[in-house]
């Protein structure tokens, strides 16, 4: 996979350019038809990396969030999401992100989570993960009274399930409300310990797989089923196997 990373880390470093370009200036914002939000921005910088994608390795099939999915019978699938956290984008949030994954036979090969804003790329290959190149590992936390937990999503899960986001709320030893894919690269650097997720779609989590298992982590759902095209969007990080299964426990219906 080397080759396949080396090349998807220069696409990604060129193409985060583009976000960084209209970041805090005026653009016009539109909606799609589930309500979320899409710019300029979003569309200028997924066609950028297809088009790299194409020149690269024409014969792939590439799936995006803003442009869709252009399959064929290649074994190998790129899943791009060109900007994660659009919402944060637009209010001025530098905690967006930027996501790219490979899959062999729907199975993650790589993924990359590239921070524009404050330079910093999480890679990884279900072996390994690196930030900025340098080898990064999850942390050791096996209890969840002793973790530092985010709950991603916070007000949809609440809508969901209120008594769940309650329990949610009073466990572990900090808990901080967040979004997008930044928690999940922190869990992979050691600073976070459990990321609960949810009404996520494969664009946002495959990139995720590969940097978190690379650090040694556990990504599943909430039932403990490995992500894949037909999963649900409820996703739970974990540090250590021990924490994984405890999280699961708090969240089973």
């Amino acid at each position: 996979m080397s080759d396949f990373m080396q090349t998807a880390l220069k696409i990604t470093e060129q193409a985060s350019n583009i976000p960084k370009k209209y970041f805090r200036a005026e653009f016009e914002v539109d909606h799609k038809l589930d309500k979320s939000p899409v710019t300029i921005a979003d569309r200028e910088t997924e066609e950028f990396i297809r088009d790299a994608l194409k020149q690269h390795f024409p014969g792939h099939a590439i799936f995006g969030e803003e442009f869709g999915r252009q399959q064929n019978d290649s074994e190998y699938e790129w899943i791009i999401d060109p900007i994660d956290g659009t919402r944060s984008f637009v209010a001025g949030m530098p905690l967006y992100g930027m996501l790219l994954a490979l899959l062999k036979n729907q199975q993650p090969q790589l993924g990359i989570i590239r921070m524009p804003e404050l330079n910093e790329v999480y890679a990884g290959d279900c072996q390994t993960a690196t930030l900025n190149q340098s080898p990064i590992h999850c942390s050791s936390a096996a209890a969840i009274e002793d973790a530092i937990i985010y709950i991603n999503e916070g007000e949809k899960i609440n809508v969901h399930n209120p008594a769940l986001f309650k329990q949610l709320c009073t466990r572990g030893r900090v808990m901080r409300l967040g979004y997008d894919c930044y928690p999940h690269a922190l869990l992979a650097a050691g600073s976070v310990d459990l990321v609960i997720d949810f009404d996520l779609k494969p664009y946002d989590y495959f990139s995720l797989i590969p940097v978190v298992e690379g650090a040694g982590g556990v990504i599943t759902d909430w039932q403990g089923q490995s992500l894949n095209m037909e999963s649900s969007g409820q996703v739970v990080s974990a540090a250590t196997p021990a924490l994984h299964q405890q999280a699961l426990a708090l969240l089973k219906p």
